[in-house]
């Protein structure tokens, strides 16, 4: 509907707002999936060929590159084999002109008679970036019309992450249409001295050309050579000898030596040999050609590739990735050298007098920077001699010193414990998260060990429970992941001993140890001298016994013999009273009488004595 004045309704607000809505979500919706693809596409890393079509003539040459594209992660080895028609193209020759590769695992090479190219290299630290990253130059030769397709049969790339990472996601092909020559016009073969020639190729497979249709000319000759027996190899020896057989019928020898893989030496006859030697041939990839000829003619060529080098590999530097004083018993080295012809065929490391290491050059790639195994403390030589493939050497020399780690810090410990407390320490270390070994040596026995790790903040600790009295020294060392010890920590000692408490019930429980052995003799010897004591005591008690009725007996005695000689002295009395009274009576004197008067008063005292004295020493016995 239109208004009055013919113009159009204006747009609702909000429709209007709408329709803009929707369109910045579209926009913000296609900006983000070709951000994504775009990503995506960027994040491919790839393997290509440049060009990747294109037409050209039978006979003529032409080159294509090989390509690594990694825009966004950094790469440092590449490989792969390409795949082509061998009855379409001929690979002349490969060139690294331009190459990102400064090391190369093996050298580019190729077989016509199989179809294949092969390369591996290597980007050295930091690692190549980018979209163009070129390989190698292949140079092509056009042999027969049809379509020639290049594809890769094989590729990896790795990434420079350490750990040599496949990341290769794709890789391209090329398609080339090979067509007839506008004209054909045979080039004659010229000889050319040996000194003279056109640029190397880098490989190339044996061929013998077919013999001319007379089926009667010579064959392609055998070729051997016991200087340079295979033709895949190098040698630094530059005078080459060639060895072949001459059949019956044979009237000239045609040999030329250059650089190319399929020059016909011509039809001028050299004279008759079987063995031909050049001498100071320069540098490369030769090939001998040879062709015999008969009565019927010459016959077919026969091409034999050898390869010569010479010079020795660049003079390189070793390089301590943690200096050339370092605390880490595994040392770090770079190095890295090239050689311009037959490439490096290995490395021989010697770190110390009697070891050494043989290592390939993958090996070096692989382990960037390369780590020796461990090594003793002090100052080391360090010889590495790089070998390229001819066997030509360059050495470079060296040393360093490997130092003792830092010593770690024992900061708590109690310097005096009682026995059967815990014994707990702290120490302290610069190195997070490594093992520690602790030390303990108790009196003069042998020294224990004990494990431990530091934390994050290299703190460490240790516990002992139920310490054993005596006198102890304790030390600590850091044990790296490479095996290396730090020096040790200062010993610190740690005292044990009883407590007044439980000393003294240990030397009560002692003393009551002791007392119950020494009474386990004792009670026994107790028992001997009271069983002794007691005969002894009974003895004496019958020995009384004895001894009462003894003296029983002898006061029985003594009264009656008391009582007998009071009687005597009575009787003996009475006589002398009546001798001495008849005597007055009588009034007689005699003599005899007399005699006998005395007599019987000195026997009375004689008896009194001797009665007493008996008394007296049977009272002495009886007491």
């Amino acid at each position: 509907m239109e208004n009055i004045k013919g113009e159009k309704p204006r747009e609702n607000i909000l429709d209007r707002t709408r329709r803009h809505i929707k369109t910045a979500l579209g926009s913000c919706l296609l900006i983000f999936l070709f951000a994504f693809f775009s990503a995506e596409a960027a994040n491919a890393v790839s393997l290509y060929l440049s060009p990747s079509s294109g037409s050209y003539q039978v006979g003529k040459t032409f080159s294509v590159s090989v390509f690594v594209s990694s825009s966004d992660q950094a790469i440092n080895a590449a490989g792969g084999v390409i795949s082509f028609p061998s009855d379409k193209l001929e690979v002349i020759s490969l060139s690294k002109s331009g190459s990102i590769f400064s090391l190369w695992v093996q050298e580019p090479n190729f077989s016509n008679s199989a179809g294949t190219i092969n390369f591996e290299g290597i980007v050295m630290n930091p690692g190549f970036t980018g979209a163009s990253g070129k390989i190698i130059t292949i140079n092509f030769k056009a042999k027969a019309q049809g379509q020639a397709t290049l594809t890769f049969s094989s590729g990896s790339v790795l990434a420079n992450d350490g750990a040599g990472t496949n990341i290769l996601a794709s890789m391209g092909s090329a398609k080339f249409d090979i067509i007839s020559p506008v004209s054909a016009e045979p080039t004659p073969a010229t000889k050319e001295p040996v000194s003279a020639l056109a640029a190397p190729a880098l490989a190339a497979s044996p061929e013998e050309t077919a013999p001319p249709k007379e089926s009667n000319t010579p064959a392609a000759p055998k070729v051997s050579s016991p200087t340079h027996p295979d033709q895949e190899k190098w040698y630094s020896n530059n005078n080459p000898e060639f060895e072949f057989s001459l059949p019956k019928g044979i009237t000239g020898v045609n040999v030329l030596a250059d650089k190319n893989s399929n020059t016909d030496p011509g039809i001028r006859s050299d004279g008759l040999f079987s063995s031909y030697t050049y001498e100071d041939v320069d540098d490369g990839v030769w090939y001998f050609h040879i062709r015999l000829r008969n009565g019927y003619g010459w016959g077919g060529v026969s091409h034999y590739r050898f390869q010569i080098d010479t010079e020795p590999p660049v003079p390189f530097a070793i390089q301590f990735i943690d200096g050339r004083e370092t605390d880490k018993p595994q040392i770090r080295i770079a190095f890295n050298t090239t050689d311009a012809l037959s490439g490096i065929d290995y490395y021989k490391i010697e770190y110390r007098p009697g070891d050494s290491l043989k290592v390939s050059v993958s090996e070096i790639v692989l382990h960037n920077p390369y780590t020796l195994p461990p090594l003793p403390l002090g100052r080391q030589p360090i010889k590495i001699t790089a070998f390229d493939k001819a066997g030509n050497f360059t050495v470079a020399s060296d040393e360093f010193i490997v130092k003792p780690a830092a010593a770690p810090e024992i900061t708590d410990y109690p310097r005096k414990l009682a026995v059967g407390e815990t014994l707990n320490l702290v120490g302290n270390t610069i190195y997070f998260n490594s093992d520690i070994d602790i030390w303990l040596q108790k009196d003069s026995n042998e020294p224990q060990k004990y494990s431990n790790l530091s934390d994050g903040e290299g703190k460490f600790t240790f516990d002992k429970k139920e310490m054993g009295q005596g006198v102890y020294q304790l030390w600590a060392e850091v044990v790296d992941k490479e095996g290396g010890r730090s020096n040790p920590s200062e010993k610190v000692t740690i005292t044990v001993k009883d407590s007044v408490f439980r000393g003294l019930g240990d030397k009560l429980l002692n003393a009551g140890t002791w007392a119950m052995k020494f009474l386990t003799i004792l009670i026994p010897l107790l028992a001997l001298i009271l069983f002794l004591i007691f005969l002894l005591w009974h003895g004496w008690q019958k020995f009384s016994i004895l001894k009462l009725k003894a003296a029983k007996e002898l006061r029985l005695a003594k009264k009656a013999f008391q009582k007998e000689v009071e009687k005597s002295k009575k009787d003996i009395q009475k006589r002398i009273e009546i001798l001495e009274l008849n005597r007055a009576s009588r009034r007689l004197v005699d003599e005899t009488e007399g005699k006998i008067i005395e007599q019987l008063k000195k026997d009375l005292d004689d008896i009194e004595k001797f009665g007493k004295k008996e008394i007296k020493d049977t009272e002495k016995f009886t007491e």
